[in-house]
């Protein structure tokens, strides 16, 4: 088991859900944690919240779409803390709707989130990485990155785009710059996502749907990345492919 205490780690879409359960467990494990996200203010509860569990986290107010913006907040983390051991690309976006229902400004956002800004983040780490000759980089996909569901079209081509990117960029960097890739593709968690449905009959899908199973918490999905973080240093856990027991599809 690799032991991760004093390790540096970057979570974008930390502010809430999968992110903000990741940075607590990480925390709690000894890992110094470096908050991204737009809303600082959610950030700042989440530090204290480290803080009063004896952890150490830095608040990183930064947009994954804007480039300046990540490389700034990169850079904040690398001069705190001296390196980043870890990057967990978490920042997302999935309003549903039908395609014909033409909400092209939602499908816009979800590329540039979902797609371009794992990018940039991406890109902004790597360098740092390949210079330590190691790191650990943590892409979030979905179930929606395996499978196509109706309403989750552009949504699904954008997880898609992340599980294809996640698996070359394991052959590409693993072992040349000795840098761990792993792909998480989860199913239904209980997560801010879904706030942002804008379309009354998804959204009501959803509650319905969450009456119908028990979904996954953050702290779930946290665990499973501890799972691949800890894997002796010779064992990449290429994909995690993690489901309710109820979600049969």
């Amino acid at each position: 088991m690799t032991n991760i205490t004093g390790k540096v780690a970057l979570i974008t879409g930390a502010s809430s859900g999968i992110g903000a359960a990741t940075a607590l467990k990480l925390a709690a494990t000894g890992v110094k944690v470096g908050l991204a996200a737009r809303r600082t203010d959610k950030l700042e509860i989440l530090k204290r919240e480290i803080a009063e569990k004896g952890g150490d986290a830095l608040v990183i107010e930064m947009d994954v779409v804007d480039t300046a913006s990540v490389e700034a907040g990169v850079n904040k983390l690398v001069d705190a803390y001296g390196s980043i051991d870890v990057l967990f690309n978490n920042a997302g976006l999935m309003p549903l709707s039908d395609i014909d229902a033409l909400k092209t400004d939602e499908w816009q956002r979800m590329v540039d989130v979902n797609v371009k800004g794992l990018l940039n983040t991406t890109a902004a780490v790597l360098p740092q990485m390949i210079k330590q000759h190691a790191g650990h980089i943590f892409n979030t996909s979905s179930i929606a990155g395996r499978k196509v569901f109706k309403g989750l079209s552009v949504y699904c081509a954008t997880k898609h785009a992340v599980t294809a990117f996640s698996d070359g960029l394991r052959m590409e960097v693993g072992q040349k710059h000795n840098i761990r890739v792993t792909c998480i593709q989860p199913g239904a968690v209980a997560t801010e996502l879904y706030d942002q449905i804008t379309d009354p009959g998804y959204r009501q899908q959803m509650d319905d749907l969450a009456k119908q199973m028990t979904f996954l918490q953050g702290a779930d999905i946290a665990d499973t990345i501890l799972f691949a973080l800890q894997a002796p240093d010779h064992v990449n856990v290429a994909e995690l492919f993690v489901l309710p027991v109820e979600q049969a599809w």
